[in-house]
């Protein structure tokens, strides 16, 4: 990471890769270390185009959230928010309203720290640390009861998340708990690697995960849409990242297997 690591948590081993700092890599941001960096390369080299796979994400995010926020929504909940990087989904929704309240949920210290330094000062935002299984904790923690209301509708996001989320987890089960709490009219926004986009190399990218100790688990069509039960999908449904109501040409690569590599889809409670 660029700067100086005085006041990175001591839990946190600096020596080994880690998924959300890659990603932070990939998108240009300075919050990572060396060992991330040189994990990127590995994969970029392996898969050239999941940079613009990074990009694509972070562009779905701003749709969806803008279409969340035009919808009428002013409280949001980010499960696996990662390393903070230009475009936050904070930034994103207070454009629309400065009232908009946003909770952003990860479970590594490095990313929380971040995300509160980036906040302070924001007294409609907050960052705190959980496990995206530990629903109850995350719904009742302090800082989520003073911010948001789930007796009113709440836009969560889980990008790019529930794929390293194993089978024996119930990731399903896990996000049926998430609709549980969530009120009538809230929306559920996901991407998720797809294990059919036919992109070259995915299994190989994949494997290289294995530093990390959160090694993707990339899932079809039919099991991602499977995570939307329960919520009626918007318009396109479950598409490749891109293809989610792009709003001009930065919002879709070249490749057009990049642009599927992740699925993209955004769900609303009836």
């Amino acid at each position: 990471m660029t700067g100086e690591l005085s006041w990175v948590p001591p839990e946190v081993d600096t020596t080994v890769p880690n998924p959300a700092r890659v990603y932070d890599y990939w998108l240009d941001g300075d919050h990572n270390f060396q060992v991330d960096r040189e994990l990127g390369e590995k994969i970029l080299h392996i898969m050239p185009g999941v940079r613009d796979a990074a990009r694509l994400n972070r562009a779905f995010l701003r749709r969806a959230a803008l279409f969340m926020a035009e919808s009428g929504i002013k409280q949001f909940l980010d499960v696996g928010s990662g390393i903070p990087t230009v475009g936050n989904l904070h930034e994103i929704v207070q454009g629309v309203d400065p009232d908009s309240r946003v909770v952003y949920v990860d479970r590594e210290s490095v990313a929380v720290a971040h995300s509160q330094l980036l906040l302070a000062g924001n007294k409609n935002c907050a960052a705190i640390q959980a496990d995206l299984r530990d629903v109850n904790d995350i719904v009742n923690h302090e800082r989520t009861r003073e911010l948001l209301d789930f007796s009113q509708p709440v836009g969560v996001f889980m990008l790019l998340l529930l794929h390293f989320v194993p089978d024996s987890w119930d990731p399903a089960g896990i996000v049926s708990r998430y609709r549980e709490r969530l009120a009538p009219g809230s929306f559920l926004a996901i991407s998720h690697v797809a294990a059919d986009s036919n992109a070259p190399k995915l299994d190989e990218a994949v494997e290289a995960y294995k530093s990390t100790q959160n090694l993707p688990q990339p899932r079809t069509h039919e099991e991602i849409v499977r995570f939307f039960d329960g919520f009626d999908l918007v318009d396109p449904g479950v598409v490749g990242c891109a293809m989610w109501n792009p709003q001009g040409a930065g919002d879709m690569s070249d490749d057009p297997e990049i642009n599927a590599l992740p699925y993209a889809g955004v769900g609303r409670k009836p």
